[in-house]
């Protein structure tokens, strides 16, 4: 898996690249000091996963965020690193399609296994931190019902309300008795249905419409 690194912090970069590097299936291909250059470095070296820096100079790691998956036709996925999991810069970087959120406090085994999970994309990374920030920024944001609301078949609605609990394919299709194949062409009918680009913007998409509940 080829991996980028944006952050305006050399040392901080260094550091990722050689816990990254040490892995046998990770490979870190390009790095960025700031949010214009990021957007740059991804075009270019065209990774499978961005670590990106929520604060930087020129432009923020949300901006840059929504400019690589906006300009490309087969983006990467993005996750934002933060020092604070309830910043509202991280609820802003999920809503414009990151994939997920690490800490910077994380450690290197932590590091790794976020990398590798998104990279698979069949599970939300850090589940209940992403319920937690959608469920406090959707009470702020009254919405009515959106017209993919009524769209939804019933399992898909059903697949929906389990995605957004954080299960795995693997876990729903345990859950609904059915198979994984399954289960994967029902999130791939809600994802189209609902407009959002992977699981965690569904999830955002969910609770801001009032799909699933605030309680």
């Amino acid at each position: 898996m080829r991996v980028v690194l944006a952050d305006d912090e050399r040392m901080v970069r260094t550091a990722l690249r050689v816990i990254l590097d040490a892995e046998p299936d990770l490979e870190v291909v390009g790095e960025a000091s700031t949010g214009a250059e990021a957007v740059s470095v991804v075009r270019q070296a065209r990774p499978d996963v961005v670590l990106m820096d929520v604060r930087m100079p020129e432009i923020d790691g949300i901006r840059a965020t929504e400019q690589i998956l906006a300009g490309m036709a087969e983006p990467p996925r993005i996750v934002v690193v933060t020092t604070f999991e309830n910043d509202a810069y991280v609820y802003d970087a999920l809503r414009v399609g990151a994939a997920g959120f690490l800490l910077k406090r994380a450690g290197a085994e932590e590091l790794v296994d976020a990398v590798r999970l998104v990279a698979r994309s069949d599970s939300l990374l850090y589940p209940a931190a992403v319920r937690g920030l959608a469920a406090e920024h959707a009470r702020r944001r009254p919405t009515a019902a959106p017209p993919w609301v009524a769209r939804l078949t019933e399992r898909e609605a059903e697949v929906l309300r389990l995605v957004a609990t954080g299960l795995t394919n693997a876990e729903i299709a345990g859950r609904m008795g059915v198979g994984p194949a399954t289960v994967k062409t029902h999130v791939a009918a809600v994802l189209a249905k609902t407009g959002a680009r992977d699981r965690t913007q569904a999830v955002i998409l969910a609770y801001e419409s009032g799909f699933v509940g605030t309680r």
